[in-house]
């Protein structure tokens, strides 16, 4: 999902600032909980109509840089562990499809052990 180029850019981002030596797949992961709570706390006790006001005013930049942190740390923690993000997220979707099979689950918001 990241692109090459931007990921060698991280990765060097971390490695001038030797970081690397905090950035341990268990600590990557905290961080990238973190990040994603931070994230949510951009969107919590808003409404709908609140979150469409804060898209269009200068909050946005807020939430592009949440959003970004949160990819930061999932870029690096792929890295570490060598998993190429596009072909876990292929393989998922491969899953899912045998899981929650179309004519099974169109329009339906159950979890996949609660239809048949």
């Amino acid at each position: 999902m990241i692109e090459t180029e931007l990921l060698k850019q991280l990765i060097e981002f971390r490695r001038e600032r030797d970081w690397e030596q905090f950035h341990n797949p268990k600590d990557v992961a905290i961080s990238l909980s973190i990040e994603a709570s931070e994230l949510l706390e951009w969107f919590q006790w808003k409404t709908a109509e609140q979150v469409q006001q804060r898209l269009a005013s200068d909050k946005r930049e807020e939430l592009e840089d949440e959003i970004a942190d949160v990819a930061v740390y999932l870029a690096y923690l792929c890295h570490d562990l060598n998993i190429d993000l596009n072909q876990a997220i292929k393989n998922k979707m491969q899953k899912n499809a045998a899981k929650y099979p179309r004519d099974k689950v169109k329009g339906r918001n159950d979890k996949y052990d609660e239809y048949s």
